[in-house]
């Protein structure tokens, strides 16, 4: 079985996110915040995106809380030219991260019918940009060896993969032939 197949979780962090590229959306595509009731626009995007893990309103809830203003604060949705939201990143936040305070990219979606079209470096750079809005210098994320995509699009803005032990260098390693940009890290 192959590292991709394997799925096995990784991190991916970026020390200095006023280094992150900037990407405007494209003519009538928008980003805008968080609003109360959005649960469901994040539920519809998730389950159509995501192939590894059920999404459901509980997981919404361990994942994010209920607290509005934070969400508003925090979570970003791209809508279409048709005014639908179609992805959705959180520019999240972790105070005891390795013992540190950093932001995190989480959650990151593009809902299918329009992935491949490089909607996700907008969505990712409002993210980014939204993290050093509310003080954060760094940032990290947490996704799988599945998601290929996701993880050149995070190496293109400058994440670099956490090697913390030998099993995490031995995945990485096997990950440089699947992956973009991945050439230099051991």
């Amino acid at each position: 079985m192959s590292i991709v197949e394997k799925n096995i979780s990784v991190s991916l962090a970026h020390e200095h996110l006023a280094d992150t590229p900037e990407y405007s959306t494209p003519d009538g595509y928008a980003i805008r915040a968080y609003c109360p009731g959005d649960e469901h626009l994040w539920l519809e995007i998730e389950s159509a995106a995501e192939r590894y893990i059920t999404i459901t309103a509980e997981l919404f809830l361990n994942e994010f809380g209920d607290d509005p203003r934070v969400l508003a604060e925090r979570q970003l949705f791209l809508i279409d030219p048709q005014g639908k939201a179609i992805g959705s990143a959180t520019a999240w936040f972790d105070d005891d991260y390795h013992g540190q305070r950093y932001g995190r990219i989480h959650w990151v979606a593009i809902h299918p019918s329009y992935q491949g079209r490089g909607l996700s470096k907008p969505l990712l750079s409002a993210a980014c940009s939204r993290l050093r809005a509310l003080g954060h210098d760094r940032a990290y994320l947490v996704t799988s060896t599945g998601r290929i995509a996701g993880i050149n699009l995070y190496l293109h803005f400058g994440f670099t993969p956490e090697i913390r032990g030998a099993e995490d260098a031995s995945v990485w390693a096997e990950m440089k032939g699947h992956l973009k940009g991945l050439a230099d890290y051991k």
